[in-house]
């Protein structure tokens, strides 16, 4: 049955048609004057626990990559990500995490150790069920993290080996420290049942170490890390060398990692620590955009951006532009490639290894 509208739904009609028709005007105009409006393109960077290394590079990263509207800071050319990005840093349990995360697609990056994106590019370890994670892709090789032994002063403890029989923190299950952990042990023929091993997060841990509960614990991350340093300035915990033929076995095994001393001074009245070494990466996945990745890097890179960043520099080669593409156990991001090649740090024909096609992701 028809009916008559209202005047006032009639006017409501009548005032949306001329407000739609001036839209249409100045959208119309705007275009002619060549003015662009950013796309607000959300990136998330998922990190680890707050209290770690990479939480506080995920923040500054946000903080200087960001570019949305009206930011001052931004009009100079490139020291902001692309015109619309807005990024977050995102806490999680760690390396292992991140890898899935990023790979499944649930997160638009991720930090994460380059012995265990290796272990997911080969479908091995943690990820032997999921499978290769084909859609890994590097954004750049940030800085080099240490792995920290830490000994109760109580605990006797002078060696690796040492550690039978003793209380171990390990880390938590999908963290990269665990995956690091469980390699050195393997190196020195030890085994998770040699010692009495624990599965808490480093900041429990550590409060367990402090009160006695613990005799040892795993932490990877850029120095100096300030747990580490903590528990050092109280004089409950030293540092533990991770050396000799156990770690030529470790080497010879993880190509990921290298030999590496935590050098005089990195903690107060600390001496030189033999130890090991891993790169922490940047990832991404294969379907993000060539610009986007490549204009995150320009912008990363950028040396008006350095005096900030070295505000948060940890571990070795922080940011440095040389390490950037190096040292990829996944394939350069198609993006991060070209930016590279362009700053003179790859040659063009060698800037990825080859890639078989990403396949579809698995859930």
């Amino acid at each position: 049955m028809g009916s008559k509208r209202p005047k006032y739904v009639q006017g409501l009609a009548a005032g949306g048609a001329l407000l739609l028709g001036l839209l249409t005007i100045v959208g119309a105009r705007v275009a002619a004057q060549g003015f662009d409006i950013p796309q607000r393109i959300a990136f998330q960077i998922s990190t680890g626990s707050t209290t770690g290394t990479y939480f506080p590079v995920g923040q500054l990263f946000a903080q200087i990559l960001s570019h949305p509207p009206g930011v001052g800071r931004c009009e100079t050319v490139e020291v902001c990500g692309p015109a619309g990005l807005i990024v977050s840093a995102r806490a999680s349990e760690g390396s292992v995490a991140n890898v899935i995360a990023v790979n499944s697609g649930s997160v638009s990056s991720g930090l994460a150790q380059s012995d265990v994106v290796a272990l997911a590019v080969a479908g091995q370890g943690p990820f032997r069920r999921t499978g290769p994670a084909k859609q890994l892709r590097v954004i750049a090789n940030l800085y080099g993290e240490d792995v920290h032994l830490l000994a109760a002063k109580n605990s006797k403890i002078k060696t690796v080996a040492d550690l039978k029989g003793k209380r171990v923190s390990l880390s938590t299950e999908n963290s990269g420290t665990i995956i690091t952990a469980r390699a050195i042990l393997a190196a020195y023929r030890l085994t998770e049942k040699s010692i009495i091993p624990n599965y808490d997060t480093a900041e429990k841990a550590g409060d367990m170490l402090q009160s006695g509960q613990l005799d040892a614990m795993f932490y990877v991350g850029g120095t100096p890390v300030n747990l580490i340093e903590q528990l050092l300035d109280e004089n409950v915990a030293t540092l533990i060398p991770i050396d000799g033929d156990g770690r030529k076995r470790l080497l010879a095994r993880q190509p990921s990692l290298s030999s590496h001393v935590i050098a005089q001074g990195i903690y107060p009245d600390a001496p030189p620590i033999e130890t090991v070494s891993v790169d922490a990466l940047w990832i991404t996945d294969a379907t993000q955009p060539d610009n986007l990745i490549h204009g995150i890097d320009k912008a990363l890179y950028n040396p008006a951006n350095r005096n900030a960043l070295a505000s948060q520099r940890v571990g070795a080669h922080f940011l440095e532009l040389d390490a950037g593409g190096r040292n990829a156990v996944a394939p350069l991001h198609p993006g991060a490639a070209r930016f590279f090649t362009e700053a003179g740090m790859l040659r063009p024909a060698q800037n990825t290894r080859p890639v078989a096609p990403a396949g579809p992701r698995k859930s």
